[in-house]
């Protein structure tokens, strides 16, 4: 069943990504509509994350980023079928790094790099970088239940000769090539809520206390390496601008979460600068107020 909805979705998406994105961009208004008026998918979510986000927001001002955010949420979808099939011209054409000497300068000194970032912008297109870096560039991808759906998306990923590393083998994969005396930079998006048994620390998230992914820092002191940020602007429809700003050169003399909290903060700057072009349709603030629930559960643990 799997491999036969493979088989049936496969050729329309190829096809549509053979699409230009003026094109494309006419699909997507019109799922617009049908998804903001009629389907209304995840409206009630974002609504309430947004009041969570911005409380000193009218509703007038919440609803209107919230209208814009669902434009830009179709703009995603069809941005990133076109990705499949699009030319490296067009690629650096729309998708340009702004200072890409604050990586440029770390490789050149032969230092690996943690690059942090969040869903803000296209960040999907950041399996592109790699066209603006000699260093090899690792993202992180979780396996899809569809092994014929995976394939394809892997491909389409890594098109521009990312280095895809599945979420669990990261420590590995990184371990492997400090050890070989390979060189890369490590893209890692940490803004996602972790699971509550898994979670190690607290930070501000637009204000509100929610747990925070330390993957980033751990990796940073365990083996030494720059953290950097990336954070994409939109500068319009199809068009973003990365800028790369560094969170530290020496990880190990911050204390324990110090470098998470940095990324937090740097990360509510941005989504504060185009609050419409975040990730909004996930339930951010899920776990809000339950701090005491987990400080609980961490103390049973240890006992």
């Amino acid at each position: 069943m799997k491999r036969l909805a493979f088989y049936c979705v496969y050729p329309i998406i190829w096809f549509l990504s053979l699409l230009p994105l003026r094109v494309l961009y006419i699909i997507s208004d019109f799922l617009f509509l049908v998804n903001y008026y009629l389907i209304g998918y995840r409206k009630k979510v974002v609504k309430e994350n947004l009041e969570l986000a911005f409380p000193n927001k009218t509703e007038k001002e919440i609803l209107a980023i919230r209208k814009k955010f669902f434009k830009h949420f179709t703009d995603l979808m069809v941005e990133s079928i076109r990705f499949y099939s699009i030319s490296e011209k067009e690629m650096k054409k729309r998708y340009k790094c702004i200072n890409p000497e604050v990586l440029s300068d770390l490789t050149k000194k032969g230092e690996s790099i943690i690059l942090t970032g969040s869903h803000l912008g296209n960040w999907e297109w950041s399996c592109a970088l790699p066209l603006f870096f000699e260093t090899p560039i690792f993202g992180t991808y979780k396996e899809l239940q569809n092994k014929y759906f995976d394939a394809f998306v892997l491909e389409s990923r890594t098109r521009f000769d990312i280095k895809a590393v599945e979420t669990a083998q990261t420590i590995k994969n990184l371990k492997h090539n400090v050890d070989n005396n390979i060189q890369g930079i490590y893209i890692l998006l940490s803004d996602q809520s972790p699971q509550m048994h898994k979670t190690f620390h607290w930070s501000n998230h637009m204000g509100v206390k929610v747990p925070f992914h330390t993957g980033a820092e751990m990796i940073s002191k365990k083996f030494n390496m720059p953290v950097v940020n990336f954070a994409p602007k939109k500068v319009k429809r199809g068009y973003y601008e990365i800028y790369f700003e560094v969170l530290t050169e020496t990880p190990n003399e911050f204390k324990n979460f110090d470098i998470t909290d940095m990324y937090a903060e740097i990360t509510n700057k941005y989504i504060e600068k185009q609050p419409a072009y975040y990730l909004w349709s996930h339930k951010r603030f899920k776990h809000r107020g339950k701090y005491d629930e987990w400080l609980n559960y961490r103390r049973n643990k240890k006992k």
